[in-house]
């Protein structure tokens, strides 16, 4: 490591399906935050750890900036909104459209009262033509005082070692907060549940996604006694998706069970690539109704809810 050393932490914010979890997991260089083309797929805060020679950045991914429907939703608003606080950069995802609606014009708003360095990043750059780019550059530096604006594709990765080299040299110069080996610090057992509820979000209807949650049951490291791998381990892992209506039940077990088969069978061989080891994955579906709506279902699933005055929401 070099002497002078940049470090800080950072946080992704921006309306709801506009790449950040796409972008972190980029960024980082593997998958740790789970990716959805349903919005407000991430429901809290998650960390994780880029570390290198110039330093290390430690990357607060948050939950869509969106008009909260349910407490559920306003939960989601104040932990973004809250990090803000935390960091010492933001990195304001937008997509690349001169459209700014009332959620992008919040977010300008929030940012300009935090007071935090900003860098503008417009992602999904693979999606649009590069003389596109001019105008909706030039539409929020209308809003927004920015360090750096920076095009990029979350997707590709075009243009993230540039995005890298920004966040490092608008950073301070400042010590290593977590050991340089250290990626996330998300247990393995809340990346399995957010795998399981990825796959169920892949594969569900419109409908259904947003109530939804997943509680691992049961989680345990096991001698694998089947012939073929009776030299190896295997994790058994037993879970719960909850939904809040029965007709939502149905769906999600599909006719024969079929539709449950193929989130299970998704799901496990991605939790066999992260655990390096085979999975026994058993799923149960359960109805809790109106959940989200719930302060004692939203702890029970690991949102802890602040019960404090109720803001307006936009």
């Amino acid at each position: 490591m070099m002497d002078e050393m940049k470090s800080g932490f950072v946080s992704l914010i921006g309306r709801p399906n506009v790449g950040k979890s796409t972008l972190m997991n980029q960024l980082i260089g593997q998958k740790i935050a789970i990716t959805s083309a349903k919005p407000q797929t991430t429901r809290n805060r998650i960390l994780t750890v880029f570390t290198d020679e110039r330093g290390q950045i430690v990357f607060l991914d948050t939950p869509g900036i969106h008009k909260a429907k349910n407490k559920l939703g306003k939960y989601m608003d104040g932990v973004a909104e809250q990090t803000m606080g935390e960091v010492d950069l933001a990195l304001w995802l937008v997509e690349p459209t001169t459209y700014i609606g009332a959620g992008e014009q919040h977010i300008a708003e929030m940012l300009a009262s935090r007071g935090v360095p900003v860098i503008l990043v417009i992602n999904k750059m693979d999606m649009i033509k590069k003389e596109e780019l001019l105008p909706v550059i030039a539409t929020y530096q209308e809003i927004g005082d920015f360090v750096a604006i920076l095009p990029v594709s979350a997707k590709t990765g075009e243009n993230c070692e540039e995005l890298l080299q920004a966040i490092f040299e608008t950073l301070p110069e400042g010590p290593m907060y977590y050991d340089e080996e250290m990626v996330t610090d998300q247990p393995e057992r809340q990346i399995c549940a957010e795998i399981i509820r990825e796959k169920a979000l892949r594969r569900l209807s419109e409908e259904v996604p947003h109530g939804i949650a997943v509680v691992i049951d049961r989680m345990k490291e096991e001698k694998d006694t089947s012939v073929r791998h009776s030299h190896r381990n295997i994790m058994m892992i037993e879970a719960t998706i909850y939904c809040e209506r029965d007709s939502h039940k149905g769906i999600i077990i599909g006719k024969g069970g079929q539709m449950l088969k193929n989130i299970g069978s998704d799901a496990r061989y991605e939790m066999e690539r992260l655990l390096g080891m085979r999975v026994d994955l058993n799923l149960w579906v359960k109805v809790k109704k109106d959940w989200r709506d719930s302060d004692v279902q939203l702890a029970n699933f690991g949102y802890q809810v602040d019960n404090g005055p109720e803001e307006e929401s936009w």
